[in-house]
């Protein structure tokens, strides 16, 4: 399954990461997984408060083409 996580950073910016993951996947694990992605590149960082961060699950597609 694929997510989506939004975090806010220090330049005001706000930086969205696809997560694949379960979709029993806990929020928390999530939420860690793209700031560590955020962490790792040059970016300003991002906050680490886990209340300020947007999860949301991309809809399933029946068909690939």
């Amino acid at each position: 399954m694929c997510w989506m996580v939004a975090l806010l950073a220090e330049d005001g910016q706000q930086y969205v990461y696809r997560v694949y993951a379960p979709g029993d996947a806990l929020r928390g694990d999530l939420f860690w997984a793209a700031f560590h992605c955020h962490d790792e590149s040059s970016r300003p960082r991002a906050s680490d408060l886990f209340d300020s961060a947007q999860i949301w699950a991309l809809p399933v597609s029946g068909s690939m083409i």
